[in-house]
């Protein structure tokens, strides 16, 4: 996946950052949100649970977007692209791991490690 930014302009909200659209956004919001309501960890049962509610337009939350503060309100979104769009490539970049023994997902800080490391990559770069 590649994380385009201006530095200058930089969002409060690190899911602007990474996610293209609004309503992935949204959505990897929920998920994250979700996953610590859960104590940072969720069965793969429960991502399906999750993203089958998404599918379906049942999940009702509220939003902390502007014009949906405080209202309930419906969230759909299709399975696949959840998968595709919003999971797999936030396994990807380390801000979710899945244990492949225990079969969970979990929250995870290697994304920071990685960001962290692409910034030394830069410093030997440019020495």
């Amino acid at each position: 996946m590649v994380i385009l930014f201006d530095r200058f302009n930089l969002p409060d909200d690190i899911f602007e950052i990474i996610f293209a659209t609004k309503q992935q956004k949204i959505v990897s919001k929920l998920l994250i949100r979700e996953m610590k309501l859960k104590g940072g960890e969720i069965t793969k049962s429960d991502m399906s649970v999750f993203a089958t509610a998404l599918h379906d337009g049942t999940f009702v939350t509220q939003l902390d977007e502007p014009g949906y503060v405080g209202k309930k309100v419906k969230i759909s979104y299709n399975k696949r692209q959840f998968y595709d769009r919003i999971l797999t490539p936030m396994k990807g970049m380390g801000i979710i791991d899945y244990d492949l023994y225990k079969k969970t997902y979990r929250i995870s800080d290697k994304f920071n490690k990685t960001m962290i490391k692409i910034g030394l990559m830069w410093v030997r770069e440019i020495r």
